[in-house]
């Protein structure tokens, strides 16, 4: 009787908080699913963005795989996911223990000092901290001003304006922007492991990089995988930074698939087309986050 009389006031329990997330699906549907599936629908039109929309199925997807500028930007977002995942995840992830295993142990405001300054350009607008890139790497910037006030004025260049330059530069950047994110996961995942581990391999005479190998890196695998997720997928959405700073150029050198997209819907009234692409790397997005968190679910089960 008391097991039968549990289920009624379970269901109306789980019917209130069907209310209370009611209107935020509501709002995920507006705002997203609504958004994707006319996306996705566009892609197989031609279409200007007035009047009807003419439906040619696969044309679209076809004419990316023949369109050169979209295969360069393929290939850069390749160098801009290692500028925004790979080396700032790899130089947080060194940064953050030798903060955490030296700094720390002489001065501990220190440490929150250097970890606040590493992680403003986080917060600081993408428009401030592009006009603030573009002026010191333009031609008479301020890079260039500080290389031939030492005597290297023959290494001058223009940093963002040579096609063979502005990638580098730009990913650059993007290190700069990115590094205190994954510096600031790490700090707090290095406070939740045992000191009793580094005091066993210290007594055993581990260095210090068997100790960072065998010990810091295993154990903040979760913080490796939340890092590596969500930069990778910032990566393959990256746009402003390349709008403010290069807008693509020169040439394709910096040109992204985000990009590519706001370029054939707003500047050519190629909606179809800028949707295929969106739904391409949409796509990406999708496949990458499942293939990040079946690997991370496929290692808790293993441990």
């Amino acid at each position: 009787m008391t097991q039968h009389a549990h289920r009624p006031a379970r269901s109306h329990r789980v019917a209130g908080y069907g209310i209370y997330l009611l209107p935020g699906l509501a709002l995920c549907v507006l705002v997203l699913v609504v958004p994707l599936a006319m996306t996705v629908g566009y892609s197989f039109t031609r279409w200007q963005g007035i009047g009807p929309a003419e439906f040619i199925g696969l044309d679209n997807y076809l004419r990316l795989l023949q369109d050169d500028a979209f295969w360069a930007s393929f290939r850069n977002i390749g160098f801009i996911i290692i500028g925004m995942a790979v080396v700032p995840t790899l130089l947080g992830l060194v940064v953050a223990t030798l903060l955490f295993d030296h700094v720390a142990r002489i001065r501990r405001g220190l440490v929150s000092g250097l970890r606040g300054g590493l992680y403003l350009p986080q917060v600081i607008p993408v428009a401030v901290t592009g006009l603030m890139w573009g002026w010191i790497l333009a031609p008479d910037g301020a890079l260039n001003r500080m290389l031939a006030a030492v005597g290297l004025g023959g290494l001058a260049r223009n940093w963002l304006g040579d096609p063979d330059l502005a990638l580098w530069s730009v990913l650059a950047v993007l290190v700069w922007i990115q590094l205190g994110y994954p510096l600031v996961l790490f700090l707090a995942g290095l406070q939740r492991i045992d000191p009793q581990l580094y005091e066993a391999a210290d007594i055993d005479g581990a260095s210090w990089f068997q100790r960072f190998t065998a010990i810091t890196v295993p154990l903040l695998r979760p913080e490796l995988y939340v890092v590596l997720v969500t930069t990778t997928i910032a990566a393959l959405k990256v746009f402003s930074q390349i709008y403010v700073l290069t807008g693509g150029g020169p040439g394709t050198a910096t040109l992204v698939p985000s990009y590519f997209a706001y370029q054939n819907f707003f500047e050519r009234a190629q909606v179809g087309y800028a949707s295929a692409i969106s739904t391409l790397m949409t796509v990406m997005v999708l496949v990458i986050a499942a293939v990040f968190l079946f690997r991370q679910n496929s290692a808790d089960r293993e441990v």
